[in-house]
């Protein structure tokens, strides 16, 4: 069966700045400067990308920082916990987003 990913895809990354290098450089100088160690550690920013990237459902993200994650330190543990509150805030969005849907049903008189 295939899908739309391709596990070699995530290393062509780097060919998205080959028609716009000047983006891809200023792009690539943020997303470095974001990732370096500051209030948080590098460990916990790769915790953080990792449950962004389940979040987001990017298999090139969850491959990428599963990777990250175990090379700044973490355990299998401390991964699940991030994925299963990156759950827990998607799942929560979708809940409150019923609020608007129950505003609309009031106004319509239901």
């Amino acid at each position: 069966m295939s899908s739309y990913y391709n596990p070699a895809d995530l290393a062509k990354f780097p060919t998205m700045g080959e028609g716009a290098p000047e983006l891809w450089e200023k792009f690539m100088s943020y997303y470095n400067a974001v990732f370096q160690e500051g209030a948080l550690g590098a460990r916990e920013k790769a915790l953080i990308a990792l449950a962004v990237a389940h979040a987001l459902q990017c298999p090139y993200c969850i491959e990428a920082y599963t990777r990250e994650a175990l090379e700044k330190g973490s355990n299998e543990e401390q991964m699940t916990e991030a994925v299963h509150v990156a759950a827990a805030i998607r799942g929560g969005a979708a809940l409150v987003h019923g609020v608007q849907m129950k505003n609309i049903a009031g106004r319509l008189g239901f």
